[in-house]
């Protein structure tokens, strides 16, 4: 039913929320999914339950901010299973906060895992996708690519960049399919690094009503599962009863 048996898929962020329940349905679904993230005990244990359902999963630490490190995880995706069908550059942080309230190092730490982390992906994996004539780029964006919210300008403005980002590697490609996924409130571990209380309130706020990982790693497949000559460009995904 689904076109994603075998397929080789690497995803970063996979140690929770959309990046674990993407990991473990396409497992299902009979994908060779290796995971990448800096909390390797949770890799870890995220793989062994695939292999108990009977799926096929390796892992890696990765630090996205790192153009080598992203290297050697895609490169370890080829080196276990020959191939790298698809690149899933899910990894991402959300410290909201006002402009006023300066934090700078969060603004730059944002910058450099929510945009730099899905370049260092695409750079990484475009040269082995344009050899094999084939492949698909998925990026996690947000609603935040679309509007502006109070305490999450520099949030939103990395989201803006993956947006443009896939819109112009979509572009460029001929044989490489991609998607951008852009989740509304969803309930997972980003935001819980919010240092600042205007920050948390507005969190609060926005995750009065939000849907919980797997609605975001159904989008996924849907994406991966396609012909190979349809390529889904965007799929938002907001909760039905989201005012935002």
């Amino acid at each position: 039913m689904f076109n994603v048996e075998n397929k080789v898929i690497a995803i970063t962020g996979a140690s929770s929320g959309i990046g674990e329940a993407t990991a473990k349905l396409l497992a299902k679904h009979g994908a060779k999914v290796v995971l990448g993230a800096r909390r390797t005990e949770k890799l870890e244990k995220i793989v062994a339950e695939i292999h108990t359902s009977g799926g096929q999963a390796e892992f890696k630490a990765v630090d996205v901010t790192s153009r080598q490190d992203v290297k050697a995880f895609i490169d370890f995706a080829v080196e276990k299973f020959g191939r790298i069908d698809v690149i899933y550059n899910n990894a991402g942080i959300m410290p909201l906060s006002r402009l006023n309230d300066l934090k700078v190092e969060e603004w730059d730490n944002m910058i450099n895992v929510n945009i730099h982390g899905v370049l260092n992906g695409i750079a990484a994996g475009l040269p082995i996708m344009e050899a094999q004539g084939s492949g698909q780029f998925i990026n996690t964006a947000s609603i935040a690519a679309h509007a502006v919210y109070p305490t999450a300008a520099v949030y939103c403005a990395t989201k803006y960049a993956v947006w443009a980002i896939s819109e112009g590697l979509r572009q460029e490609s001929k044989n490489i399919r991609v998607t951008t996924i852009s989740p509304g409130v969803v309930e997972t571990e980003l935001g819980s690094d919010i240092s600042q209380e205007s920050g948390k309130d507005a969190l609060k706020e926005f995750r009065k009503v939000s849907l919980q990982p797997d609605a975001i790693a159904q989008a996924v497949l849907y994406a991966v599962s396609q012909p190979d000559y349809v390529d889904i460009n965007e799929v938002i995904v907001r909760p039905t009863a989201s005012p935002v």
